[in-house]
């Protein structure tokens, strides 16, 4: 039966079932958490709809719903024009070619005991104690994104991260603690470093221009923000533009290192 011809799979259609749940994959990583999340799962759904609709050939209604699928394009665009900057931005990455292991980049040979370089526990305790001193203070922690963009801005620092230097990168008179430091493969790169400001204005009021600045750059790349507020000396937690929850700072080392794996 016609019906059934597409259960006649070819290595070619295989690969291609592969690709585009790759592609879908990493679209969902990119909105998961947002808004947007939403808008992507009805998109999937009514893409879903339109080709049973061809498949069942309804014609009448597969013309309708492509012609709203079609038009709709455009609008699309503009709803996710960040996301697709951030994906544009992973794509031409310029250490993605250099990894040694590519596989490892989409998740699907995770294994038990993996766990990444970075100090997490380091880190959040010189947010702790930073916070109950009232130390305000901004970390970026890099992704797979480059943040070169970024780091010129600032001043060049190569040092192993631990609990004494993040503290006294941030103690109040330090000539350093004005503006964010930089954190890749457990190194501090740069410090005060000048971060773009998000245009989000669905961001608290209680929140200041150290929030936008964490805000900005996990909206513009998949890098991750610490900031402990120096009016209130609480930690937020930053990732793809929106506040994260947590319970405790065991709760917050438990997300980023998921998030940074």
């Amino acid at each position: 039966m016609d019906f059934f011809n597409f259960l006649d799979l070819r290595i070619t259609d295989i690969i291609d079932i592969l690709l585009v749940a790759i592609l879908l994959y990493y679209i969902y990583k990119l909105v998961r958490g947002t808004v947007a999340i939403n808008i992507f799962i009805g998109i999937v759904i009514v893409w879903g709809f339109w080709k049973l609709t061809q498949l069942l050939d309804m014609k009448m209604i597969s013309s309708v719903v492509g012609g709203f699928m079609s038009v709709g394009l455009i609008a699309l665009i503009v709803v996710f024009q960040q996301e697709i900057r951030k994906f544009l931005l992973m794509i031409g990455s310029t250490n993605f070619a250099n990894k040694r292991n590519f596989v490892k980049r989409f998740k699907f040979l995770r294994q038990e005991g993996i766990t990444s370089k970075l100090n997490v526990d380091a880190i959040l305790k010189a947010c702790d104690t930073m916070s109950r001193s009232r130390t305000g203070a901004i970390l970026v922690i890099k992704r797979s994104n480059s943040l070169d963009f970024v780091k010129s801005s600032g001043d060049t620092m190569n040092v192993e991260i631990n609990q004494p230097i993040i503290e006294s990168i941030f103690y109040k008179n330090s000539p350093l603690h004005d503006g964010a430091a930089i954190i890749e493969n457990n190194n501090i790169m740069a410090t005060r470093v000048i971060l773009p400001l998000s245009n989000e204005r669905n961001i608290p009021l209680r929140f200041g221009l150290r929030h936008r600045a964490a805000v900005g750059i996990t909206e513009r790349t998949d890098a991750i923000a610490l900031v402990v507020s120096e009016e209130t000396g609480s930690i937020s937690y930053i990732n793809n533009g929106v506040f994260v929850p947590f319970k405790d700072l065991s709760d917050l080392a438990n997300k980023i290192k998921m998030d940074i794996l």
